[in-house]
């Protein structure tokens, strides 16, 4: 069963992760940051992400286990590992660097600036805002890793559920492509570099996919799924409260924000009701 869904699964995390990239580039393009549009994606991403994990992921896992330890057990164990995925990302961000923080709402038109001076026509500190971007581009690939995870693990069992997934880690991987860019092009004045570390902070989400196959695959099987996916829901509710609605009220108004999370829980449940 998990074995036919190997490829899309792949598929999707790696687009996941290349939104990064993609982030970048539109930094690159763009004139000026749409910051409405960006309140309300991530608002959105936030309310599929939170939908789908307790409506859909959480009961999958708990059936998963119910059916290999028995109704108690099963519910427990699901609930433990849910906090448990919760924690995992806790610790993961009491690890990070917080030479700043990676989720930071950048404006593209501070790609616009002359990087060789700051507003007071001054010299900025460049070394400084460089390893800032570093600093960020590592942050964010340690954040990304278990996101691939989720999208891998989810899509294997379900690719209707990977899609929904990978879109909405999409759609909040695109503003911090950003947050890599800014300081890296503005301390370098290379868009190549900018791009380049920006991209790979991207790649550690198939990374977390290869980490998946390679060694959980050979574990796999009711109870180590339904462990898995119990943590998985709760790594991406973790993100969604501390990262993508933070940063979605940093980018545009509460209502906005609030209205993108609604969208999303209602798309995700017509997603489910049409597809189940």
């Amino acid at each position: 069963m998990y074995a036919d869904n190997l490829f899309q699964a792949f598929m999707l995390t790696m687009f996941a992760g290349l939104a990064t990239g993609i982030g970048s580039m539109l930094a690159f393009l763009s004139k000026k940051t749409s910051k409405r549009f960006l309140a309300v994606a991530l608002g959105f991403s936030a309310g599929v992400m939170i939908y789908v994990s307790m409506i859909e992921i959480f009961v999958k896992a708990k059936d998963s286990l119910v059916a290999a330890v028995g109704p108690t057990r099963g519910y427990w164990y699901t609930t433990i590992a849910f906090f448990c995925g919760m924690f995992l990302i806790t610790l993961i961000d009491k690890l990070v660097p917080e030479f700043e923080n990676p989720h930071e709402a950048h404006e593209v038109s501070e790609l616009e600036r002359n990087p060789e001076k700051n507003e007071a026509g001054k010299k900025p500190n460049t070394a400084s805002l460089h390893r800032m971007g570093i600093f960020s581009a590592i942050a964010i690939a340690i954040h990304n890793f278990p996101e691939g995870l989720a999208t891998f693990t989810a899509a294997l069992q379900d690719p209707k559920l990977g899609v929904s997934i990978a879109v909405a880690i999409a759609i909040h991987n695109i503003p911090e492509g950003i947050a890599v860019s800014v300081p890296i092009y503005y301390s370098t004045g290379s868009r190549r570099k900018a791009f380049m570390y920006s991209f790979l902070s991207g790649m550690s989400e198939p990374v977390g996919a290869i980490f998946g196959y390679f060694v959980l695959m050979p574990f796999f099987n009711d109870t180590m799924f339904g462990l898995l996916f119990a943590g998985v829901a709760g790594i991406m509710v973790f993100i969604s409260l501390d990262q993508l609605l933070p940063a979605a009220e940093k980018y545009g108004e509460h209502h906005l924000c609030t209205y993108g999370v609604v969208s999303g829980m209602m798309v995700m449940a017509v997603s489910l009701l049409m597809f189940s």
